[in-house]
């Protein structure tokens, strides 16, 4: 189906920081007190809701904000570090050819996400940052409405359980791609609109 708008997520959708984030996540668990993530972790949390890895964690729902406000600030001294996904300059180019708005809705800041974009971000219309943990829902609507679409013409499209909530959310489509965060069978498990294994599926699924 052809959409009028595309609202991606950054990190694991577009940015591969999930490097990144193995690399960084126990420091930020010793820093605010939650449960360290071992090696044999990693797999069963990337099958897990999001609630689950905060309750798995034991992390205090009252130190998020200052926990998304310290990782902000290391993604961005780690720019250098965390590059696009092959072809996502490609696909976003193609989308955008093809008449479909696109937009960013992601935790991290204006700020990091036009570092991580470089000359993609001159692509996208409309950037809603700073997304709290389940915050997602309201970019969303204020994106839509700032865009003039109708919900029907509108998909998101992100790497986690929380993307697929979040759009259902507001009544928009939700796609799911598979090279992120979260596991494919997690995604599937969900029932997303569309689910990609592949960056050149995008264009071909979505647009006009």
């Amino acid at each position: 189906m052809p959409y009028a708008l595309a609202i991606f997520d950054l990190d694991g959708t577009l940015a591969d920081s999930f490097p990144w984030f193995l690399r960084t996540i126990n420091d930020i668990a010793d820093r605010f007190g939650f449960r360290r993530v071992a090696d044999e972790d990693i797999e069963s949390l990337r099958h897990a809701s999001t609630r689950e890895i905060l309750s798995r964690l034991d992390v205090p729902l009252w130190k998020l904000p200052a926990i998304a406000r310290h990782a902000r600030r290391l993604k961005a001294e780690a720019a250098s570090e965390i590059s696009l996904f092959a072809g996502v300059e490609t696909t976003l180019q193609a989308l955008t050819d093809n008449g479909v708005q696109l937009a960013l809705v992601t935790s991290d800041s204006e700020a990091n996400a036009r570092e991580k974009l470089g000359d993609a971000a001159a692509l996208f219309s409309h950037f809603d940052c700073a997304a709290s943990l389940f915050g997602k829902p309201a970019k969303f609507r204020r994106v839509i409405r700032r865009a003039g679409v109708a919900p029907g013409q509108v998909i998101a499209i992100g790497d986690e359980v929380r993307d697929i909530e979040a759009a259902r959310a507001v009544g928009i489509a939700c796609g799911a791609v598979c090279w992120g965060y979260a596991a494919p069978a997690a995604l599937r498990a969900h029932a997303p609109d569309h689910v990609f294994e592949r960056m050149d599926e995008i264009t071909d699924s979505i647009s006009r």
